[in-house]
């Protein structure tokens, strides 16, 4: 079925954006909690059915129980493109006062420590548009902001290039100010013939030998499911099984705060009911000792969490579910796969070859004097003069 904007969005990187016929461009800045209604979702769940690029981070099921979570004062704000009416784009932004640490204003992308993702959702189409609209608003309402950050967006892709290209157009100055890489599943190959160019012949006798002597101890399983029954189980049994480890003791484990708690059940939970969550896991005698959980945001995934049973570590549980989780290459939908998982991640980047590279950006805003504070904010910081995005 074709979406209503299709058409728009043909023409709309290229119109002027305001003024003459066609339909109505508009771009403002709302409340969050104005989004929380049954409509708003539905818009916005189009949205991201329609959107240039997935980012489960940014979609409704994600996003709402990540703000309820973390901003109850309603300090962040949703940018917000429509169209002819249409929700064409969505960003959430926040004013900050200290940049990394240091007392700098400015305006950023909002991500927490379990969004791994912070480019916007926006209509195909509507790339170029939805960044010279966001610019737009950020020169006029930037308020005390010296710039705008851009955290965790991809180094690819046509958000990626629009950005560039608006950049590059306005003359406007810009810098990347880190760049890192993060394992990434994206391959013709068959499981089978991934797994055996991924690794060494001696690592897969290995775990062949620790698949076998884990059947040894009991009935084994593995626990490959798709719909919404039972999501609330699982993700206890997951939240449970994560706290009992390593995580647990560090008190960083989802379930040390009720916070991060609540946005993994709730998270799921929207994200089962979409057809938009794959979760596996590997049980013994019925009890998980791995589990995982995949967003399914086609053309793309995303391997959202995994925990494992530190009491059969000998057994390498973890890694044999993730050695189940390459069947997601045959995945209908599915071209890859993005770990979501730290730069030079120990386990991770054995398995997984291809690297996505994650950036963080800052761009100038405003006028004359706060672009000059902004080129010398940048120098100091990376040492050169702002020439453009990676």
């Amino acid at each position: 079925m074709e979406h209503p904007l299709s058409l728009i969005g043909e023409h709309a990187n290229q119109s002027p954006p305001h003024g003459g016929a066609g339909p109505k461009i508009a771009f403002s800045a709302h409340r969050w909690q104005g989004f929380d209604q049954r409509e708003a979702i539905a818009e916005w769940d189009a949205l991201a059915q329609w959107a240039a690029e997935p980012n489960p981070f940014y979609e409704s099921w994600y996003l709402l129980p990540s703000l309820k979570a973390f901003d109850p004062a309603g300090e962040v704000k949703l940018l917000v493109l429509t169209a002819g009416g249409q929700l064409a784009g969505l960003m959430p932004v926040k004013r900050e006062t200290r940049y990394y640490g240091h007392p700098v204003p400015h305006l950023r992308n909002w991500v927490h420590a379990n969004c791994f993702l912070g480019q916007p959702l926006v209509a195909q189409g509507f790339e170029r548009l939805f960044w010279r609209e966001m610019l737009r608003w950020c020169d006029r309402q930037g308020g005390f902001s010296l710039f705008l950050h851009l955290a965790h967006c991809p180094l690819e892709g046509p958000l990626h290039l629009a950005l560039q290209a608006e950049l590059a157009q306005q003359a406007r100055p810009a810098a990347t100010v880190l760049r890192e890489e993060r394992a990434m599943l994206q391959t013709d190959l068959s499981p089978e013939a991934y797994l055996e160019e991924s690794l060494a012949g001696k690592k897969r006798k290995e775990l062949r030998r620790q698949q076998r002597r884990l059947g040894e101890e009991g009935e084994v399983e593995i626990e490959r499911l798709q719909d919404a029954v039972g999501v609330a189980e699982w993700v206890a049994e997951f939240l449970a099984l994560e706290q009992r480890g390593w995580k647990g003791a560090a008190d960083s484990a989802l379930a040390c705060d009720t916070r991060t708690a609540d946005l993994f059940g709730d998270a799921l939970g929207g994200a089962a009911r979409r057809g938009r969550l794959e979760r596996l896991a590997l049980r013994l005698d019925g009890r998980p000792i791995a589990m995982l959980a995949n967003f399914l945001t086609p053309p793309g995934a995303f391997s959202y969490k995994t925990a494992f049973d530190e009491d059969y570590a000998r057994f390498s549980p973890g890694v044999l579910l993730q050695c189940e989780n390459l069947a997601l290459l045959e995945h209908p939908g599915t071209a890859w796969v993005d770990s979501c998982a730290s730069a030079d991640h120990p386990m991770i980047d054995h398995f997984w070859r291809e690297r996505r590279a994650i950036a963080r950006h800052s761009l100038a805003i405003g006028g004359s004097l706060r672009r000059s504070l902004f080129s010398l904010l940048c120098r100091r910081e990376t040492g050169a003069k702002p020439g453009g995005i990676a």
